[in-house]
């Protein structure tokens, strides 16, 4: 048996850990298998970039961060656009034949999960598995890397408290999330944010400095508030979609958070920071969850590709890990639920979303 695997997309704590727990189950209940790793995701697939690799390889990568393999991202719209001359479904098919793999894995995010659906609708054996900090991915209630991203932004969170105390100031911090909430509405409720902008809930201005200044005037000298990167405003939610595009664009790179800020201190008499937690929720290394259930994921990818089920997607549902078609995922998006009982709780404790 030769099984490829590649990590595609953006980073995450326990890529690592997944791949070993895939990479040990094969070794060790399949009598002759072969891993070919691709090196920097589908690229690596496109232009036969590899490596032959060894047990040896996975033993001692359970707690590392990143990927022993690289990372790159390949947009999904741009996989059938041939660029000079170069058919990147083509190549990657050619790759796949040529060194007879008789499965591919796909270690990816909601992009990534669509290219490994496109391959398997070509014909190709993929099993594909859940990574991604935002936890966005639909069917799996959970994806491996969100866990200690939601820490390293709950750490950051607490840290700033410090310093918003010692000046009294109020802190807007910038969480990671562009199109769903979840690190973000996680991390504020576990650090206590005063308010938590997401972009599934359009905030009015006027309502976040309404509880920042009760917050000012009747709780401490100092506020939190966690902003996604993809928070957005009430009137901004109305604006046609290429204006939208268009205003994010005109911002220059700096995020929602900026905006807040600047709307937030013609609404209060308060001094007020940005703050951007930025790349480090994708680094260092996985915590003890993250660790626990990519090792069981990484088991399940590989008792379906022991069985020959292909086509199939590894998700957390409850406390099971089981499987889903590829197809039922592919190019959906798991939001954060605005009526569930996380959001509800969060405002029964004070916090204010905007609205």
């Amino acid at each position: 048996m030769r099984v490829g695997i590649l990590t595609s997309g953006g980073d995450c704590q326990a890529l690592n850990a997944t791949m070993r727990g895939l990479a040990l189950t094969l070794y060790r209940n399949v009598k002759d298998v072969e891993i070919i790793g691709f090196i920097d995701g589908y690229k690596g697939l496109m232009y036969e970039k590899y490596k032959k690799m060894k047990p040896k390889d996975f033993y001692d990568i359970l707690n590392v961060g990143g990927s022993i393999l690289g990372n790159s991202r390949c947009p999904f719209k741009r996989m059938r656009i041939i660029e000079n001359g170069f058919d990147k479904v083509k190549a990657m098919k050619n790759t796949y034949k040529k060194l007879e793999l008789d499965c591919l894995v796909v270690l990816g995010g909601n992009g990534s999960i669509k290219s490994a659906n496109m391959l398997s609708q070509e014909g190709l054996n993929v099993i594909a598995l859940p990574k991604t900090i935002d936890n966005d991915a639909w069917g799996t209630d959970y994806t491996f890397g969100y866990s200690s991203a939601t820490a390293i932004a709950t750490r950051y969170l607490d840290e700033i408290k410090t310093t918003a105390a010692s000046h009294s100031r109020v802190f807007v911090i910038e969480v990671m999330g562009h199109k769903v909430g979840h690190i973000c509405l996680s991390a504020g409720i576990a650090a206590g944010a005063d308010v938590i902008l997401l972009p599934e809930i359009p905030y009015d201005i006027k309502v976040v400095a309404k509880k920042v200044k009760e917050t000012l005037k009747n709780e401490k000298n100092y506020a939190i508030i966690a902003c996604a990167e993809g928070a957005i405003s009430e009137a901004d939610a109305l604006m046609k979609r290429k204006d939208y595009k268009a205003k994010v664009l005109a911002r220059n790179g700096r995020s929602v958070a900026y905006e807040v800020a600047d709307e937030l201190s013609q609404e209060i008499d308060a001094e007020i920071r940005v703050s951007c937690i930025g790349h480090a929720q994708r680094g260092g290394n996985p915590n003890s969850y993250d660790r626990e259930i990519s090792t069981r994921f990484g088991v399940e990818g590989a008792r379906l590709i022991i069985k020959k089920h292909y086509g199939e997607y590894v998700v957390l549902q409850g406390n099971h890990v089981t499987h889903i078609p590829l197809e039922a995922t592919a190019g959906k998006l798991k939001y954060v639920d605005t009526e569930g009982e996380i959001v509800q709780s969060a405002k029964l404790v004070g916090i204010s979303f905007g609205e």
